[in-house]
């Protein structure tokens, strides 16, 4: 066979083949599709028959509900309209019961008028009638009605007084019974347990040498040993002609200690130049820094005080060469800690605390004269500078009542402060200031009216005074004695307390013929 022939039969028959594959499957994919038609409009079918019959049933429900809903507003409406019409009944009746009550009110403002208008006839007719007793009682008393008025108010403001001064009377007596009493046993017994020396020593200035030559080697060529002393001492030294006696002055008594020890050295020694001098100087600025340090430490050891500021400790001691009115400060800081001590466990009062305040109080005269402030002041700033407590900051500054004193502690201080410096024999006063305190209490006293004569006695603790008794009654005795106490406290500085005792004396003199 031709084997062209051949592939073009083979060609012929795989077109055939092609084609008929070609049409069997589009008409197996046609029936297919024909299938899923039938089968989609049977689903349709289907579900547009489950739609129709939901629809229906939701459409029975809303009915259903919505016939719920109108039976229940109209249940309410029924409700609503029945409770308006009770509404409207009671306020029919409120109306009812309102026009009888006003009515009977206008009936009652009738009988009020009435009665008003009775009232002011029989009122005219009593102002009437009193106006006539009025005037036969004037007549009768020869007073007018402001004049008895005037007379009756100065009798009751004289029974008023009068009642006053007995209740001042008797408050004074039941206070002076409970307090004085109290206060007599605490203070009494903090000082029998405080028994320090009634004369304290007084800071050295003068120096003893042993023959007038000396002076002249003090005073050196051209004055040169004097002047290197006076330059590092910072001390002024007075050679006159006291006998065998070198006059030291000083504002600072540390310095004055330490130009006292030099001079006592030099002399001493023998040698005095201007070489010599320096280096004894420095010599006994350190041993009197020793010596301010010990003496800190002896009084915080002494009155039982632990971790105080070493630069506090330092100051305290530095009171050692301070004296005020002859008394020695550091240890009267040291017996008003005891004092302030012993009055706060009486009381059941941090005794610590108040033994820190007592000896602090005094701090601030440790510094030199050229630091601008007061004791107080100073003391307060150095105590805050160094952490001490708010309460002792406190007693500090109210000790001289600089500001009022707010705590039991700051009391104490100040009650321990003014037994320190009253007791006998603790300071010393000059003539003058103390003639010049007198004649002040004298004065004040003088000034009130009434006053006849006045006098300060017993060295100034009482004051004395003889009032006019045809122009002060019993009765205004307390309150000038009241007055004349607060103006003492107020104008005058003294320690301790002064007993203000007025007296009033009436006698009648007759004689019998």
């Amino acid at each position: 066979m031709n084997p062209i022939l051949a592939a073009g039969f083979i060609a012929a028959a795989l077109a055939l083949g092609v084609v008929i594959g070609f049409a069997v499957r589009r008409f197996l994919a046609e029936k297919a599709i024909g299938s899923a038609k039938q089968e989609a409009e049977r689903i349709v079918a289907e579900g547009t028959k489950k739609a129709e019959a939901i629809k229906r049933e939701k459409l029975l429900e809303a009915k259903e509900e919505l016939l719920q809903k109108r039976n229940e507003q109209e249940n309410e409406l029924k409700e609503r309209r029945s409770e308006i019409t009770r509404t409207e009944r009671r306020l029919a009746q409120k109306e009812e019961n309102l026009d009888q009550k006003s009515e009977a009110l206008e009936r009652k403002n009738e009988k009020l008028d009435q009665k008003l208008q009775e009232n002011d006839a029989v009122r005219a007719k009593i102002e009437e009638t009193l106006a006539q007793h009025k005037k036969v009682l004037e007549d009768l008393a020869g007073l007018t009605a402001e004049e008895a008025k005037e007379e009756l108010i100065e009798r009751v403001e004289a029974e008023a007084k009068h009642e006053l001064a007995q209740r001042l009377d008797e408050l004074d007596a039941q206070f002076k019974d409970e307090a004085e009493t109290k206060a007599r046993n605490i203070l009494s017994l903090a000082i029998q347990r405080c028994a320090t020396d009634h004369v304290a020593e007084a800071t050295i200035s003068v120096v003893q040498i042993p023959s007038e030559e000396m002076k002249g080697r003090i005073i050196g060529r051209e004055g040169r040993n004097i002047q290197k002393l006076e330059t590092l001492t910072g001390v002024e030294l007075i050679i006159d002609d006291t006998p065998e006696a070198i006059t030291l002055s000083g504002f600072d008594p540390v310095r004055r200690e330490v130009a006292r020890l030099t001079l006592e050295k030099l002399i001493a020694d023998g040698r005095i130049h201007p070489a010599r001098i320096e280096e004894t100087v420095e010599k006994c600025r350190r041993e009197v820094e020793a010596v301010v340090k010990q003496a800190g430490e002896r009084a915080t050891y002494e009155v039982g005080i632990p971790n105080l500021h070493p630069e506090l400790v330092k100051l305290l001691g530095r009171l050692r060469y301070r004296t005020s009115y002859g008394q020695n400060v550091l240890k009267h800081s040291i017996e008003v800690a005891f004092l302030a001590g012993i009055m706060a466990e009486e009381l059941g009062v941090d005794a610590a605390a108040a033994k820190r305040a007592g000896l602090l109080h005094d701090i601030g005269k440790a510094f030199p004269h050229d630091v601008e402030g007061t004791h107080v002041e100073l003391g307060v700033n150095v105590a805050r500078k160094y952490k001490e407590s708010r309460e002792v900051v406190h007693a500090i500054e109210a000790h001289h009542n600089d500001v009022e004193p707010q705590t039991i502690i700051a009391i104490l201080v100040q009650a321990a402060d003014a037994i320190s410096a009253s007791r006998p024999g603790a300071r010393r006063e000059d003539l003058e200031n103390y003639i010049k305190r007198l004649e002040k209490l004298e004065d004040i006293a003088k000034g009130f009216e009434g006053v006849e004569k006045a006098y300060a006695i017993q060295a100034g603790r009482e004051l004395r005074v003889m009032v006019k008794p045809e122009d002060v009654t019993d009765e205004g005795m307390k309150f000038i004695a009241r007055e004349m106490a607060k103006k003492i406290q107020d104008e005058v500085k003294y320690p301790g307390q002064i007993k203000v005792n007025l007296i009033r004396e009436s006698r009648a003199v007759d004689y019998a013929k």
